[in-house]
């Protein structure tokens, strides 16, 4: 069986979406389903390429059980639309920018994670806010319903 393809995505792929793709990970370990996922992370910017996941998130996953290391940021690619079953941005811009790659969303493939909440809405960027633990409340209840959905 193919596993289920998640890429989240968000600007710069050190803050938001590296903490979305480890909390899922650990997610699906946890319900003992990780053969059957296969997660990752991007950004739709240049401006991090290369650098490894934001200290403070590294920092908040750490706490929790999970390691990040190894982990460095990449760029969204116009293949990633072929490649992945579900394409998840952070917020608005996220998804506006990445319509624009892909040239559409004729699959329907293209969300935001909160969109899978009873509060569709952004996820706040803690690169900007600094309250990391409110993206991490956010990501989490994301990611809880985002597998609850695919357990459908």
């Amino acid at each position: 069986m193919k596993p289920t393809r998640v890429l989240f995505v968000c600007h710069g792929n050190i803050c938001r979406s590296p903490m979305a793709e480890f909390l899922m990970k650990e997610l699906v370990a946890q319900a003992g389903r990780a053969a059957e996922f296969e997660i990752a992370s991007a950004a739709t910017s240049s401006e991090e390429l290369g650098n490894p996941v934001y200290p403070p998130v590294a920092a908040l996953l750490r706490g929790r059980g999970i390691s990040c290391r190894g982990k460095v940021a990449r760029q969204l690619r116009r293949a990633d639309y072929d490649r992945y079953d579900y394409i998840i941005g952070m917020d608005e811009a996220n998804r506006r920018n990445m319509l624009r790659l892909f040239g559409g969303d004729p699959a329907g493939k293209v969300s935001l994670l909160l969109d899978f909440t009873d509060h569709p809405r952004d996820v706040a960027d803690p690169w900007y806010t600094r309250d990391f633990r409110a993206a991490e409340r956010d990501i989490e209840e994301g990611c809880r319903r985002l597998l609850q959905k695919l357990s459908e």
